[in-house]
């Protein structure tokens, strides 16, 4: 008799969206590293490569040109502007992965969400994380030390527009304590995995099992 564990699935699409300095990214490589059942979507961007990132492994660098063929080709499941800057998610390998019974993690903000959603509401499952002030998120953001201060204004000020899109996501988690915001995102995952109607293979392991000895 088959294991349960042997049981097709149809992966997932795991976002995570915040203001900029709420934590997503630092919860999405705890993810990533704890699990070796999700990737995460590398998006294209036409913003510049900064110190320590790899063309391929963090983004796919491309200049403005390259962007808006892609977006002409339909290559992208979505895309936003973001401070200037153009992002976007390639569709042929999220494809691949979800029809491989693999999760794939997006690291976006509501623009992508909604695009997302748009395009594909069965496989999404959206998570939206809160700081627990904005005093802690202005710290956090000044404590990374990659932007000056007029950056920081910026993102702060967009921080109050973000965090009004909330209501649009499945679950919100306010990332006070880091561990346990990271166990809430696995519970999450680990939930949305068990969903009937992701596991193809189901309505064969049940057969078997009825089948009379």
């Amino acid at each position: 008799m088959a294991r349960p564990s042997t049981i097709s699935r149809r992966g997932l699409m795991l976002v995570l969206s915040s203001p900029s300095g709420a934590g997503k990214t630092t919860i999405s490589r705890a993810i990533l590293e704890g699990d070796p059942r999700i990737t995460m979507s590398i998006s294209a961007t036409t913003r510049a490569k900064r110190p320590g990132e790899t063309d391929g492994v963090d983004y796919i660098f491309v200049d403005d040109a390259r962007f808006a063929e892609m977006v002409e080709a339909g290559d992208f499941i979505e895309h936003a502007v973001v401070f200037g800057n153009r992002y976007g998610t390639p569709r042929a390998p999220v494809e691949a992965a979800l029809a491989a019974g693999r999760d794939v993690l997006f690291d976006v903000d509501w623009q992508g969400e909604q695009q997302l959603a748009e395009a594909a509401r069965d496989d999404l499952v959206s998570v939206f994380i809160l700081p627990p002030s904005t005093e802690e998120l202005e710290r956090r953001l000044r404590a990374r030390a990659q932007d000056s201060d007029e950056v920081v204004a910026r993102r702060m000020a967009r921080a109050a527009d973000e965090m009004s899109h909330w209501p649009e996501y499945d679950y919100v988690i306010v990332n006070d304590v880091f561990d346990d915001s990271v166990a809430s995102v696995r519970a999450i995952l680990r939930a949305e995995r068990l969903r009937r109607t992701r596991q193809l293979g189901l309505a064969d392991f049940v057969s078997r099992l009825s089948r009379p000895r």
